[in-house]
């Protein structure tokens, strides 16, 4: 298979008050289809840097951020297939019965997402279609339609419920609404975010951030469906999976800094081509 080769990243600019233990969650998971080439952190001043993985298997660092000013800069070459995820229209759902014991999670209610809150409206929008891959892909429609992308829309207390109310969400606004809906439907769901570079597609104008995107079990295995750009894509570079952005937070900090800056980068590296 060909392989392109992106460059991710991202820059903190922190102020704290005391010496701040810090947990950071931006490393991509090295594992299939995704290669990743080299990684390394720099932090003005110096800080040390621990790795652990979660209780998800997610790659973390814990760091403590010194009291004053800190600049953290995070760089990583990933290798990716040039090809777009995944898609089986004819993939099943499983009854409840049958479903894998480890993916039953997936399908009850979580911080941000609440199945339990939308069954109703989920049932009626969805529940006489017939069940599979293209249902899960007409509730990515729905949720596209439905919501607007609005930076400053919603905030960390912004559950599924909020954001189908007010019609406005960033990425994992999206995400969280249409997990919502699958799970009403006993289709596990889970939260992944990640780095998502624009290859082969328009550029998007606006800054680059961190994605968010949902992974669904149907058959025997996890499908990547996507409501907020509602398009099979080429370079996911996933970084965490959970049950909702709960599970997977950017930065978790034990105490308050201030955040005075922060940047994402995800493009393709332009001095190297295809490679098999």
């Amino acid at each position: 298979m060909d392989m392109r080769r992106v460059r991710v990243g991202c820059d903190f600019a922190y102020v704290a008050a005391v010496d701040t233990p810090t947990v950071f969650q931006v490393e991509p998971r090295d594992a299939a289809p995704v290669k990743l080439e080299e990684q390394q952190w720099a932090a003005q001043p110096p800080v040390q840097v621990r790795r652990y993985a979660d209780l998800y298997r997610n790659p973390c660092v814990r760091l403590v951020l010194p009291a004053g000013r800190c600049v953290l800069r995070y760089d990583a070459i990933a290798l990716v297939p040039d090809a777009t995820e995944d898609a089986d229209e004819h993939a099943p759902e499983l009854p409840p019965d049958e479903l894998p014991d480890e993916v039953l999670i997936y399908t009850l209610p979580s911080r941000y997402c609440l199945p339990d809150m939308l069954g109703d409206e989920a049932w009626s929008r969805f529940g006489a279609m017939a069940p599979g891959y293209t249902r899960v892909q007409a509730i990515c429609d729905y949720v596209h339609g439905h919501l607007t992308f609005s930076y400053g829309s919603s905030d960390a207390r912004s559950t599924a419920v909020d954001v189908n109310t007010s019609g406005f969400g960033v990425c994992r606004d999206f995400t969280h609404l249409a997990i919502s809906f699958s799970r009403a439907l006993n289709i596990p769901a889970r939260y992944v975010f990640g780095y998502l570079p624009d290859m082969d597609v328009p550029p998007d104008p606006a800054p680059m951030d961190f994605a968010a995107w949902m992974e669904v079990w149907l058959g025997d295995r996890w499908w990547t469906f996507d409501p907020r750009n509602n398009r099979r894509r080429k370079g996911r570079i996933l970084i965490g999976r959970g049950r909702d952005a709960s599970d997977v937070a950017m930065v978790t900090t034990f105490g308050a800094p201030v955040l005075e800056s922060m940047s994402v980068r995800a493009a393709e590296d332009p001095g190297h081509g295809p490679q098999s």
